[in-house]
């Protein structure tokens, strides 16, 4: 019944909700969090709380859904980033600004393309995994680029797009993980009854908050032992092989 939260945003909790997370995480048989980084100051962040606590591994980048930052400020983090690569289990969270674009179709994508072409470049650089934001139209561009910089070692969270690009990823061997929505949402159930178990693992994104039997609650990794069951059901499966399916394809892909 162990899990690990492959894609959570842990310095965006509040101190009172982290500590209750880091407290709960025997009870709730949670063994690691992959907590990823917005910036460079999240990055920081992110690299404090697990000198503090080792389950806390985590992953730095530049979050797409924001401001395109200055070359300057792209070069120190990359610059930061090369130099703790030993600290990090991967570089994430990275990829384009789908969301942004919708709310601002002016944006220019290019230049996050070329943003985004860097991280993969360090990520080949220095053999670590690439943690993505890469949802709907932007997904198939995304995987150009990784065919481009021969990048195998990809994770596609809260994954979301058409058949033929999850056909083309499941081919390529990438990861997705699946969040606490799959409980309410028909779009990401279709994608766990089409998506292979051997390349699935589970995340919430917290402190993203989420719907249905979760609506008003703070979003705790507590939460994905609904999501096992509700993936287990889905690919009618036994669920004690369904948490051990993405147990260790979490530990064998970040190598933890």
């Amino acid at each position: 019944m162990r899990i690990i939260d492959s894609h959570i945003h842990l310095d965006k909790y509040d101190i009172v909700k982290r500590k209750q997370i880091l407290k709960d995480m025997e009870k709730v048989q949670l063994e690691s969090l992959l907590t990823v980084s917005m910036n460079l100051a999240s990055s920081i962040n992110n690299y404090q709380l697990s000198l503090k606590d080792s389950r806390i591994k985590p992953a730095f980048g530049f979050h797409p859904e924001q401001p395109l930052p200055s070359d300057e400020e792209v070069n120190e983090l990359l610059s930061w980033m090369r130099e703790h690569r030993h600290n990090m289990v991967a570089i994430g969270e990275v990829g384009l600004p789908y969301y942004l674009r919708q709310e601002n179709p002016n944006i220019d994508n290019s230049a996050y393309i070329v943003i985004l072409e860097r991280f993969l470049t360090l990520a080949k650089e220095i053999e670590k995994p690439v943690i993505l934001h890469a949802v709907h139209d932007d997904a198939p561009i995304v995987c150009d680029l990784l065919d481009k910089h021969q990048i195998t070692r990809a994770h596609f969270h809260w994954f979301k797009g058409d058949i033929r690009t999850v056909e083309r990823m499941a081919e390529k061997g990438y990861r997705i993980s699946i969040t606490p929505d799959v409980c309410y949402e028909r779009e990401i159930q279709e994608l766990v009854s089409a998506y292979p178990l051997k390349l699935m693992m589970i995340e919430t994104d917290g402190p993203w908050p989420f719907e249905g039997v979760f609506n008003g609650e703070w979003t705790h990794p507590g939460m994905m032992h609904e999501s096992v069951r509700q993936i287990a059901s889905i690919k009618g499966l036994p669920i004690e092989d369904v948490y051990e399916a993405l147990y260790q394809n979490t530990k064998d892909f970040y190598h933890i």
